[in-house]
């Protein structure tokens, strides 16, 4: 009886727990998108007061590796808070999408990763197919654009480690759309700078990162300045792998970002 009540207590505090992080990101609403036979799970969050015959600035952004998965919940974990606090929110009116990747891809196709004596060594193609994962991220940004009332002008794309190396390359295969983009410890092949140049960047990057070497982030940023393109790069002196902290505590973060714009 003394196990079955615990069993029962233990099972109703994990049952609150979710049902507080339900709560936390109601903002975001639920959604699948179909394509062909399997379902792509992504949360969208649109402005407050929210008006059918107003065009809203748009964030789309990709979350890391340890997010993916097709519970349409875990993608909120870093990045999410941020978008909705309530400043941001009355600030900074805009659409925001979170998709989820799956565990069995990933959302660069020029990311591959070994780990020899403990370390990480990436290396990035200039072109092929994209990823399952990308594939669909883009399909479902035609469908945003389709389906919601987006502010052509003022479309913005950011993500951190895995998504940061996304956002380098939904850039490079979608150069026109985008009007900035902020990755956060994440990297790409120099050589595809000249593709992103007409985008605007700020690229984040902890310097003591021992998962993603920072140097990814410095080469990219002097291949883009090289290529004609606005770039800041922020190296933070003291973060490992989590640069998104600090990133997300950037007081001109968005400020930056709307301010950025390109001709429809």
């Amino acid at each position: 009886m003394v196990m079955l009540k615990k069993t029962i207590t233990l099972s109703f505090i994990l049952f609150m727990i979710f049902q507080a992080k339900a709560q936390e990101f109601k903002a975001y609403e639920k959604h699948l998108m179909r394509l062909e036979e399997q379902f792509f799970p992504f949360r969208l969050m649109l402005p407050e007061d929210y008006d059918v015959n107003k065009k809203y600035p748009l964030i789309f952004f990709l979350h890391g590796y340890g997010e993916r998965g097709d519970d349409n919940q875990l993608q909120l974990v870093h990045g999410a808070r941020f978008f909705q606090r309530e400043d941001v929110r009355k600030d900074f009116p805009a659409s925001v999408v979170f998709p989820q990747c799956s565990k069995d891809s990933y959302w660069s196709n020029s990311m591959e990763h070994v780990k020899p004596d403990g370390s990480y060594a990436f290396y990035f193609q200039t072109g092929g197919e994209p990823t399952k994962a990308m594939e669909r991220a883009e399909a479902l940004l035609e469908m945003i654009l389709k389906t919601y009332p987006v502010d052509k002008s003022s479309i913005y794309i950011g993500g951190l480690s895995m998504g940061g190396m996304g956002t380098f390359e939904m850039v490079r295969r979608n150069p026109d759309t985008f009007a900035a983009a902020f990755p956060i410890c994440g990297g790409a092949n120099p050589a595809t700078a000249e593709n992103m140049k007409t985008v605007s960047w700020w690229i984040f990057h902890g310097a003591k990162d021992n998962v993603v070497p920072p140097h990814l982030s410095e080469d990219m940023a002097a291949a883009l300045k090289a290529a004609g393109a606005d770039v800041k790069l922020t190296l933070y002196p003291d973060a490992n792998h989590n640069s998104w902290d600090p990133a997300f505590a950037e007081k001109d973060l968005l400020k930056w970002l709307f301010s950025k714009s390109r001709k429809e």
